[in-house]
């Protein structure tokens, strides 16, 4: 994860100074998570029926060809905007391969009493990567420059990649028998029904998939933007820094919440660390003040991780054993496949009224709607409470 930020702050700095193309950054949004929206649910069972270690080194592999893509592309002075979309699609592909495998893998090591616990660590480590990442993909781009740098990323795939071969956890450790693959779209949907019945089910894939499709992750996208807007020194080192006060937001979450078993999975909570997340954004998008912009990130990545790692968890320990992977593929394709509209609505959006406009008003509505489901799920409960049995 951190070669995938690394990557992130290099190809976006060079892609935002060549074209200067909110609608190019926006696709590299939609090309991101289109594929969860097209594929999670068949990744997810994938990953019921194969070694998941596999299905990681997959992606790595692509994580891999894609930033040495970048590099030729960049040492050749060839970049050119299909080219530029051709690798942004490859590495979403990437990942709708490996996300939902390792998500698998995490409840193969921990079983059900452990998994909240390893669920927000995990999601910890994702942050410690999206902190680091900037701050190396920026050190990358100043010292190394941009061809260099990224060439240099793709060698820390590496590890990973290695480890993964004689890695614990393989298919030998899968108690359940392997279930028929998914033959078409009847099986998502019959997996869907399953998520439809089950109340925490529904309720957080409704939560992650309203967050992905107002903002999702479209903001970082446009931070060159943002951080140009500032006007405080450097926009490069600007950019970076705003990168990481939303992870370091994160990490900080992971590291307290964890060290003091704060904040348990419960579906309430999850909903009210969401609304302090829209508000948090659309106050950064308002702000003029570089401190004060720092300081709602860092708010935003804290609650994100919170409601995030939540959602997740309440997923997993609720999912039928014999098709956790379908039920975390159809929850990835709703917490991640839903970002690619994320990518219409802050990145399009913020081509004709301005970025700032674009991500406080997805903000806004995405307040709202939190609102609402909030507060019917809380006349539905006292409904039930006083209804004879």
């Amino acid at each position: 994860m951190m070669a995938d930020n690394v990557e992130h702050v290099i190809s976006y700095w060079v892609v935002f100074q060549k074209f200067h193309s909110p609608s190019l950054l926006a696709f590299a949004v939609v090309s991101h998570w289109a594929p969860f929206l097209a594929l999670a649910a068949y990744t997810g069972g994938l990953a019921d029926r194969f070694d998941v270690r596999r299905l990681i080194q997959i992606g790595m592999t692509m994580f891999m060809a894609v930033s040495i893509g970048w590099g030729i592309m960049f040492l050749t002075d060839s970049t050119a905007q299909w080219k530029a979309m051709v690798l942004l699609l490859v590495h979403g592909l990437a990942g709708v391969i490996w996300i939902p495998a390792s998500q698998v893998l995490i409840h193969r090591i921990v079983g059900a009493e452990q998994l909240p616990s390893a669920v927000r660590l995990n999601a910890t480590g994702r942050y410690l990567a999206f902190l680091v990442g900037p701050a190396v993909g920026g050190a990358l781009l100043l010292t190394l420059g941009p061809i260099r740098g990224i060439f240099a990323n793709a060698l820390i795939y590496l590890p990973l990649f290695l480890w993964l071969w004689m890695a614990p956890y393989g298919p030998d450790s899968a108690t359940a028998a392997r279930p028929p693959g998914i033959r078409g779209f009847g099986d998502i949907w019959r997996t869907m029904r399953v998520v439809r019945r089950n109340p925490v089910l529904l309720s957080m894939t409704v939560l992650v998939g309203a967050s992905a499709f107002f903002i999702g992750n479209s903001y970082q996208a446009q931070m060159p933007g943002f951080a140009l807007d500032l006007g405080l020194g450097r926009p490069d080192f600007t950019y970076s820094i705003l990168l990481a006060a939303d992870a370091a937001g994160g990490l900080t979450a992971g590291l307290i919440l964890e060290s003091h078993g704060l904040l348990p999975p419960r579906v309430r909570t999850a909903y009210v660390l969401a609304m302090i997340w829209c508000c948090a954004l659309a106050g950064f998008a308002r702000s003029n003040s570089y401190a004060l912009a720092i300081t709602l990130l860092f708010i935003a990545g804290f609650v994100e991780l919170a409601f995030n790692s939540m959602a997740q968890s309440l997923v997993q320990l609720n999912a039928p054993a014999e098709i956790r992977g379908r039920v975390i593929g159809v929850f990835a394709m709703s917490a991640n496949g839903m970002r690619t509209f994320s990518g219409l609505s802050v990145g399009l959006l913020g081509a004709s009224i301005g970025i700032h406009n674009s991500l406080s008003y997805s903000a806004a509505a995405l307040l709202l709607l939190y609102i609402t489901i909030f507060i019917a799920r809380q006349r539905d409960r006292r409904r039930a409470a006083v209804s004879p049995p």
